[in-house]
């Protein structure tokens, strides 16, 4: 059971994270893959408290808070790759440039950025900048602050893969599947426990349904836009709902 959890979290940190995962038991097929889903709030939570982190870290030092807050978006996106990132850029793209399903799809798949992508990404990363400082001072006060923000963003990946069918047959949301229930459930639990268990509840409470109403937003226009969700739509997801978390509780002082 124990090397079945860690491969678990190999599974998400390989695909969430840039972190070597070598070291760790690996899963051998696709259903030990969808498995491991419930373990994406858990490195979310890594990745937003390491940020925190380093934000707390960089105002003790005496840095102003706005190259505070670059450098601990330079340690997240150093961490993620800016996969989450990247994925938003192209469903900005696909959403707002095609014209139908299939242009919108063949615009998401397109390595290349345009200026829907630009925009979406200069907004994302320009909110993170601007309300980071704004978070409560202080190691534990931050490093919990993000790393709910960004478990609940990871989170937000669970329901869509439960919600929505992929919109194409290939590529990483088919890969995964439907995942388990039991899966789905305990990566929902992981992705509101870090909120409840160190925000106080007004804030948590508040985070949570704005978390949602974001992720239910999202959900409707990917299925009015492509009829279900991609790996882009899903890394889009993530950024969203962590900015719109991190947005409640920089608001409410946390």
């Amino acid at each position: 059971m124990i090397r079945l959890l860690l491969a678990d979290v190999s599974a998400a940190l390989g695909l969430l994270t840039r972190l070597p995962v070598g070291w760790l038991p690996q899963h051998d097929g696709a259903a030990g893959f969808a498995r491991s889903v419930w373990a994406y709030p858990l490195v979310g939570f890594g990745v937003g408290a390491a940020g925190g982190a380093v934000l707390a870290g960089g105002l003790a030092l005496g840095l102003p808070p706005g190259a505070a807050a670059l450098w601990s978006l330079a340690a997240t996106l150093l961490l993620s790759g800016g996969l989450h990132e990247d994925g938003l850029a192209d469903t900005a793209d696909g959403f707002g440039g095609g014209r139908g399903r299939e242009r919108k799809l063949a615009i998401m798949r397109d390595s290349r950025i345009g200026s829907y992508g630009v925009l979406a990404l200069v907004l994302a990363l320009g909110l993170r900048a601007a309300l980071l400082p704004s978070l409560a001072p202080g190691l534990p006060a931050a490093a919990a602050a993000c790393g709910a923000a960004a478990a609940l963003g990871r989170g937000a990946i669970l329901p869509l893969l439960r919600w929505l069918p992929a919109a194409r047959p290939d590529g990483l949301a088919a890969g995964l599947a439907r995942p388990p229930g039991a899966a789905l459930l305990a990566g929902g639990a992981l992705a509101l426990l870090p909120a409840w268990a160190l925000l106080p509840n007004p804030m948590a409470l508040a985070a949570t349904l704005a978390a949602g109403g974001a992720l239910l937003l999202l959900g409707w226009l990917a299925h009015r836009q492509i009829g279900g969700q991609t790996g882009d739509v899903l890394g889009a997801a993530v950024v969203v709902v962590d900015v719109v978390a991190l947005t409640v509780l920089a608001s409410m002082g946390a």
